[in-house]
């Protein structure tokens, strides 16, 4: 069965250097799914190439079965909502979005009955005769959403939309940027850098670094279970004790410390990383009893951090690598006390331990 959206094997090069190499996803429609990574990665330049604004150099794009890959942009159907929003600031809202619809050629009745469906979905009706200076940021990008979806889109694509916004609005308009997908069933793409911007919004996430794809999954897929150590990393904070396994859901540190990790694909003996959330650890006496489905390693504090919601250890092993523990804030008076140099037991269920290739 051929998905709605397919990308395949896409790559873009400039010359020498590949932007984007060998990116295959396959989008059913309806979905939102967010391409992250960090800058450079090549995830702005497949939704380009998406777009039909940068032409791919290898592979092929079929959208409900057609061949895009070399159509020119105006005939995709695609609607944009680009990083700065994009609005023309001497039109008013109400001309911003029926722009679209005036480049398609479609009839001046059809149009107002569009736009003002489209203001509709997102609030904005009221705001019809106002220009884009006279608006918030979080109604500027209101009015770049509701452009591209006035054109009634096979597919919607976000290009950092949310990063003009201070982190108050950013909450707030992902929260409506979601319920309006859902209610509209659209198929979107998103580009986005803000791992708590795809984890909130996304069905999917595809992970991309140096033009490539690391992982694909749901969001608690990739976060609880990342493939290497840069999905890891990437996805929040996370700590690394180089080893090797053991065999028998065992891991035996570089320090001789033997740990129970979660059963994994890597052979017996093979060098490895064990990796676990900061957020998933507790911190107790040194000479605590450790629970049966529990690791737990010698530590002494380094520093501390008081980061309002939850607390920050930053710990120092006996052959000095360094992890951290994130503790949540239990109120005034109910915070350890621990001082730097503190002798503690760093523990957390082995179920929360990964075991990723070094």
């Amino acid at each position: 069965m051929t998905s709605y959206l397919d990308f395949q094997g896409i790559g873009k090069r400039y010359g020498s250097f590949q932007a984007v190499s060998d990116f295959s996803l396959q989008i059913e429609e309806g979905e939102l799914v967010a391409l992250l990574g960090p800058s450079g990665c090549g995830k702005t330049t497949t939704l380009r190439m998406l777009a039909g604004f940068v032409p791919a150099t290898e592979g092929a794009i079929q959208l409900s079965g057609k061949d895009i890959t070399h159509l020119p942009s105006f005939r995709r159907n695609v609607g944009m909502v680009f990083q700065g929003y994009a609005l023309f600031p001497h039109m008013t809202v109400e001309q911003n979005v029926a722009f679209g619809l005036e480049m398609r050629k479609i009839e001046g009745a059809e149009i107002g009955r569009k736009v003002e469906k489209a203001l509709a979905r997102v609030r904005l009706n009221q705001h019809a005769k106002r220009l884009p200076r006279e608006l918030s940021g979080g109604q500027q990008q209101r009015v770049a959403l509701a452009r591209a979806m006035a054109i009634d889109p096979a597919v919607l694509l976000l290009d950092e939309p949310l990063s003009a916004l201070d982190a108050r609005l950013r909450h707030e308009v992902r929260a409506e940027i979601r319920q309006l997908q859902k209610e509209s069933g659209l198929t979107t793409l998103m580009v986005t850098h803000d791992q708590d911007e795809a984890l909130s919004m996304a069905d999917r996430l595809v992970i991309m670094n140096q033009g490539r794809i690391e992982q694909i999954g749901s969001p608690s897929e990739v976060y609880e279970r990342p493939v290497n150590r840069f999905v890891a990393e990437f996805m929040g904070k996370s700590n690394f004790l180089q080893g090797a396994v053991a065999g028998d859901g065992r891991f035996m540190t570089r320090a001789g410390e033997s740990l129970g990790a979660a059963s994994g694909a890597l052979a017996a003996a093979a060098c490895a990383l064990l990796s676990f959330r900061p957020e998933r650890t507790r911190l107790c006496a040194a000479d605590a009893t450790v629970a049966g489905g529990w690791n737990s390693l010698a530590a002494r504090v380094l520093r501390f951090s008081y980061l309002g919601p939850f607390v920050e250890y930053r710990l120092a092993l006996p052959d000095e690598t360094e992890v951290t523990a994130v503790l949540p804030n239990a109120g005034e008076g109910a915070l350890p006390e621990l001082a730097a140099g503190a002798a503690v037991s760093v523990q957390w269920q082995v179920r929360d331990s990964r075991l990723l290739p070094s």
